[in-house]
């Protein structure tokens, strides 16, 4: 990094972990160039990184000062909420309309959480592996790749379990297209039709319609939005409505931000094997946690095979290789007669490709990029909430990935707000339509893995500005 950035990530750091107080003086650009040992520029530059991203600001004649900081989001109830604003099909019909405009190309999209830009991705260096792999004749058999034979990839995902806490067999882990495919084998594989299925509430939009569709019950969790799933509530649920199964999205959650604490992702393990259900454990984001050391996966504290785990790399390194893998458990050999049965498996070139990238330690270097660029987007994007929308709004402060929960105040429709950005050309996200929930009708999901630039600042501005119209409106 450069002299400006650590200035940047150690200052950005003291604040974000209570160490310096909003409102509290930081030392002028003289007095931390000479306490550090460091050139004016730096600091200069330093400083006005922390401006942009809404961590300081400057009083004329005084200095630089920490900036108010964004009240939390509030605890979620104890007590199962069931109280449908929108039912499954009308989350469908807002996911259509959101990605029937996302297509169209002329919208800035705060809405999915799809990294868009080359800053987000490893491109260089996947173009000379993928062209190095694919000169091999070895990528090139005539023959069928069987599940799970992506070798390198598997032998690679195993190896990379360990620093969260996980000891896999490469021959146990099965290559899938995406997380998704991941979760829906895991689904088929731990479950039947009619069966009891947990998720917390809010969680990721994509399993409500996936569950609908295989015929599984949907049961909503209370979710705490910096604990995780009240497990009070899902163990008394558990016996009385004889759960099968649980998706559990524990580290940087989708949509709450959140990373499960260690003692909880424990307690899951062993209730699990105390009631017989499994554990489907999404750790799309396990490794984008913010962090250090990151915290273990669900899946390190399994003992009889009740967790399933399951990952991808398209977020991080390569969107349209569409790999993404899973490990599952005591249910091993059905979700391989699954994985064959619905696509067979993988192209074993870009299996090879992606292992390759993983084998050579790009994949480390790339991460630690990804993570910084991440916070430095969700303190800028922020900074643009609390500028911009209504007095009492709460934002989310994600311990890993790149989605923002914003609470707005109880008397803003999010849907409401969602059509009257659609006619500026804004595509966002209500609540809602990661639960279906009344309690969520306020909310907005919002995602950051864009390149921040005027278009997206100005958008998530004018966003705040219908948000404070309608909450003027109503009072």
């Amino acid at each position: 990094m450069h002299i400006y950035e650590r200035i940047v990530e150690e200052i950005a750091s003291a604040i974000n972990h209570g160490q310096l107080l909003p409102g509290s003086r930081i030392p002028s650009v003289r007095g931390y160039a000479l306490n550090h040992g460091v050139s004016l520029n730096s600091v200069k530059t330093a400083y006005r990184s922390l401006e942009d991203r809404g961590l300081i600001y400057a009083r004329p004649q005084s200095g630089y000062f920490v900036c108010e900081s964004l009240p939390e989001l509030k605890d979620s109830p104890t007590e199962v909420v069931e109280s449908h604003l929108l039912a499954l099909s009308g989350m469908d019909n807002l996911m259509a309309v959101i990605l029937g405009y996302q297509r169209e190309g002329n919208y800035i999209d705060l809405a999915l959480a799809c990294p868009v830009g080359e800053c987000f991705y490893p491109l260089k260096r996947l173009r000379k592996l993928t062209t190095s792999v694919a000169r091999s004749t070895s990528s090139f058999k005539p023959m069928y790749t069987m599940p799970p034979r992506a070798s390198k990839l598997s032998a690679q995902i195993a190896r990379r379990g360990i620093h969260l806490g996980m000891h896999l067999s490469a021959e146990d882990i099965l290559i899938t297209h995406g997380t998704m495919e991941a979760l829906h084998i895991a689904v088929r594989a731990a479950t039947q039709p009619g069966d009891s299925v947990a998720l917390e509430a809010p969680t990721f939009f994509n399993l409500y319609p996936m569950l609908e569709q295989l015929g599984r019950k949907i049961i909503n969790i209370p979710t705490h939005p910096r604990q995780g799933m009240c497990l009070a509530s899902l163990e008394k649920i558990a016996i009385e409505q004889n759960i099968k199964a649980v998706i559990t999205i524990p580290s940087g959650h989708n949509p709450l931000g959140f990373s499960m604490p260690i003692d909880n992702r424990r307690q899951l393990a062993e209730m699990a094997a105390r009631h017989h259900f499994a554990v489907i454990e999404d750790a799309m984001y396990a490794e984008l946690q913010f962090t250090s050391p990151s915290l273990p996966n669900i899946k390190s504290f399994d003992i009889e095979g009740w967790v399933m785990v399951c990952a991808s790399y398209t977020k991080t390194i390569a969107p349209d290789f569409r790999l993404g893998w899973l490990e599952a458990g005591r249910f091993k050999n059905i979700a391989h007669q699954m994985k064959f049965t619905t696509s067979v498996a993988e192209s074993m070139l870009l299996s090879d490709v992606l292992g390759e990238f993983l084998e050579n330690g790009s994949y480390d270097l790339h991460l630690r990029h990804l993570r910084r660029l991440y916070i430095r987007q969700i303190d800028s994007v922020r900074a643009c909430i609390a500028y911009s929308f209504p007095t009492g709004t709460r934002v989310s402060r994600p311990q890993g990935g790149f989605i923002l929960w914003i609470e707005m105040p109880e008397c803003v429709n999010a849907i409401d707000l969602f059509h009257a950005a659609i006619k500026e050309h804004i595509l966002c996200m209500p609540g809602v339509v990661c639960s279906g929930l009344t309690h969520f009708s306020h909310c907005l999901r919002l995602a950051v893995c864009f390149i921040l630039d005027d278009a997206h600042r100005h958008a998530i501005r004018r966003l705040g500005e219908l948000a404070c119209i309608q909450f003027n409106t109503k009072q």
